[in-house]
Parts: C-alpha cells; structure tokens; sequence
C-alpha cells in the first residue's frame, strides 16, 4: 500500500468514527492555496475542522503530536478560506484531530485552537 493509500484509509476510519459519534460530514480533503484538511464536518451548529494521523506506532510520539504549530497555522488559515468561501465567518468551530494507530483510533475534540496561531 502506498502513502495516498494508507492515508485514504485512515480518512475512512476517521470519517466513520465521526458519523458514528453523530456528525455530519460536509467535505473530505477540502483544498485551497493555504492547505488541505482532511475532514470538514458540523457537529450541530459546530464547524469542525479534522486533521487525520496516522503511525505505525508511537516510538516517535503519538499521532497528534505531529499536528504541531506550523500544521495548526495550516489548518486554521485554510479552514478561513473555508468559511469565507462558504460564508461561515460567523459560525462557531472547533480543530479536532483523529489519532490512528494499528490497534486504535481515537478522536481528540478541540485538540487546538486558533488564539496565538495567525
């Protein structure tokens, strides 16, 4: 399996752990000139912006940590282009990341936010 493979993968486990935790998934892989989120979904009124991770294991940290700050600025400022795109500037939301690993998945709500990022 190659890197767009394993990562697809990843994407529907995530996606369907978010479904199964009620939410509603509006885009995948949303790109613009700033970057890509992986998952764009609405959690009620909520606009929630999802960075999938993936690793083999945790020896060099666990999967989200590999979301640092230069990855934040990423995400928040597409997720911008997003919501001005789609006339969501007023909208509440939210940065999540889902961890996956071989043996589990997890889904961290709010992992970041974007005081400090921009």
């Amino acid at each position: 399996m190659n890197r767009r493979q394993i990562g697809a993968e990843g994407e529907a486990i995530a996606r369907r752990m978010l479904e199964q935790a009620g939410m509603v998934i509006l885009q995948m892989n949303y790109r613009c000139r700033y970057g890509e989120i992986d998952i764009i979904a609405r959690d009620g009124e909520r606009t929630v912006f999802v960075e999938v991770k993936r690793r083999s294991g945790v020896g060099y940290g666990s999967p989200g940590e590999a979301v640092d700050a230069r990855k934040q600025r990423k995400i928040v400022l597409t997720a911008l282009a997003y919501m001005q795109a789609n006339g969501l500037l007023d909208s509440p939301i939210r940065f999540d990341v889902v961890e996956i690993l071989p043996d589990a998945a997890r889904h961290i709500p709010g992992a970041f936010d974007a005081t400090g990022v921009c």
